[in-house]
């Protein structure tokens, strides 16, 4: 044969190979050369500044890097990301969707809304935990307060400010005020922004809020740390005492994890993780947690529905013992 000839089967046989591969050239499977598809979007169910936010872009900016796409955060904020996840969780099982979960709005919001309302991980593929973080209960600097007698011991009825109805501040702050036989207007917020914005301003004279969110403004001094909800005094606010050590029993954290529409297929599955494991792994990403006084909770997603329904019958218990109802407040 010539050479002429030669090359003439060969552009030909290239030219079949490629039409029964439908045009993807490198071989391999549909699929993985589809996935991600186009940027993966990340809703957050809280409004922008909060902590849960932070921490969704903080996640994000890496796991954009691993994905090689785009990783836009969506603020969707509402009923404890209620609304946001509800409608996350109704979009394809194709990976181009995510949202970041609170464990409040799965351990605690179901106390305070009606079953039809709740939301469950049975709707989701949870992907990874994040972080943990702990609450903190401040006081406006207009108030006087200074420490929990002076909240007992006020003759004005006080407004205590949460993050929102069925949320870890609400059911922190109820469990210390139904103990310490403190009454008093309670107001919640849609996010940990407006409750800080709020009793910075004195239009509530005490808020719970995470710590990560409060700090600044406690440094600033224009809050009052009054004690915090850690097992142990946290080590950012060494001189703050627990409701632990102030007679109290609240052992309420927030937990943080990631999370798509239920039917995730194994191959995005699998990419979508190691995405977050290259994200957390990230000096940037580990400096992000300790600025914000957050402790890496870096656990599987079987092991996060594992141990968020176990705190869902925890807090249930701890409502009934106390008589405290959620709903409404």
């Amino acid at each position: 044969m010539t050479r002429r000839t030669l090359l003439s089967i060969s552009a030909a046989g290239a030219a079949l190979a490629l039409t029964a591969c439908g045009g993807n050239v490198g071989g391999g499977s549909s699929s993985s050369a589809e996935f991600p598809s186009g940027p993966v979007t990340l809703t957050v169910g809280q409004a922008p500044g909060g902590s849960t936010d932070l921490i969704a872009r903080a996640a994000a900016e890496g796991m954009a890097e691993s994905l090689g796409v785009a990783m836009p955060v969506v603020n969707k904020p509402g009923a404890n990301g209620a609304l946001a996840t509800q409608e996350v969780a109704a979009l394809d099982a194709d990976g181009q969707n995510l949202i970041l979960l609170n464990a409040s709005l799965i351990t605690i919001t179901p106390l305070a809304v009606s079953e039809e309302e709740a939301v469950s991980l049975d709707d989701l593929d949870v992907l990874m935990g994040l972080s943990q973080d702990d609450y903190v209960m401040v006081a406006s600097t207009d108030s006087g307060v200074k420490n929990l007698d002076d909240i007992k011991n006020s003759d004005k009825k006080l407004s205590f400010g949460t993050t929102g109805v069925g949320t870890g501040s609400q059911l922190a702050q109820a469990l210390l005020l139904a103990q310490a036989g403190i009454e008093g207007t309670t107001v919640p917020f849609d996010s940990g922004s407006p409750a800080l914005t709020a009793v910075m301003g004195d239009q509530v004279q005490v808020s719970t809020v995470q710590l990560g969110e409060a700090k600044p403004q406690i440094d600033a001094g224009t809050v009052t740390p009054i004690v915090v909800f850690s097992k142990e005094r946290n080590e950012f606010l060494p001189d703050v005492p627990t409701a632990i050590e102030s007679g109290y029993e609240v052992p309420v954290s927030q937990y943080r994890a990631i999370a798509a529409p239920k039917g995730l297929d194994d191959e995005a599955k699998e990419t979508l993780v190691a995405s977050i494991k290259d994200a957390v792994g990230t000096d940037s990403y580990k400096s992000f947690n300790e600025q914000n006084m957050l402790s890496p909770h870096e656990i599987s997603g079987e092991e996060v529905v594992s141990e968020w329904n176990e705190l869902a019958t925890k807090y249930k218990d701890l409502t009934e013992e106390h008589g405290i109802s959620l709903a409404g407040k």
